[in-house]
């Protein structure tokens, strides 16, 4: 029997569903950013090919749809699993670019499958912070992306989003007008070769500290 994350990479890698991707990225872009009076920057560096990690700031689950406009590729982002437990919710978000992970255990297959993606070229989403954090700085981040940079050679585009927080924080049913912004860095690439444990943490905090700068900058932009 097909699981879950078998199904999503199969409904993903249909021709239809790159043009569900484009319509739902066209429809945010009429809808949603001019409710939010959004503003953008740096939109070019995630036009770039080849394999990328865009790693964003983590404030709200506008977050990701938002990004969609940022950039003109389509987005894969890791979801909690438990939304692809239903079939036809499953299906669009598979069609989205969406595959599954399991939520507080090491997901092998999801990273597995992540790697498969950023060796095939592809643009892979991954939040440095891990789940949803609150306020104006980046305390700290996950050396995930690290890791999958150094199996990979894919470079790292941070990505500051200023506004959402306050548009839709945790707990909110309907969004606020309030103006979203969002800036995107110019690529980190990562050291040759296999990185080591400490090597990881130390690449890990340079992208700490570059997401702050775009953070910093989206923060202003959305005033």
């Amino acid at each position: 029997m097909e699981d879950l994350q078998q199904r999503a990479q199969r409904i993903a890698a249909k021709r239809s569903s790159i043009w569900v991707y484009r319509f739902v990225r066209r429809t945010i872009m009429v809808v949603l950013y001019p409710y939010f009076r959004v503003r953008r920057r740096g939109g070019e560096h995630l036009d770039i090919e080849g394999p990328m990690i865009v790693a964003p700031v983590h404030r709200s689950n506008l977050d990701t749809p938002m990004m969609a406009g940022l950039g003109h590729r389509r987005l894969r982002a890791l979801s909690k699993e438990s939304l692809f437990s239903n079939r036809y919710l499953g299906a669009f978000l598979a069609a989205l670019g969406a595959f599954p992970v399991r939520r507080g255990a090491a997901d092998r297959e999801a990273m597995r499958e992540a790697i498969r993606m950023l060796e095939a070229g592809e643009q892979v989403v991954v939040f440095p912070e891990g789940g949803r954090q609150t306020g104006p700085r980046v305390e700290s981040v996950f050396d995930g992306m690290s890791y999958l940079a150094s199996r990979t050679g894919a470079v790292i585009v941070p990505v500051g989003i200023a506004g959402t927080e306050a548009a839709m924080a945790a707990g909110t049913r309907l969004p606020r007008p309030v103006r979203v912004a969002m800036v995107a860095g110019p690529p980190i690439r990562p050291p040759e070769g296999r990185m080591t444990r400490p090597q990881m943490s130390r690449f890990s905090e340079e992208v700490r500290q570059r997401l702050q700068e775009v953070f910093d900058e989206a923060q202003n932009l959305a005033r």
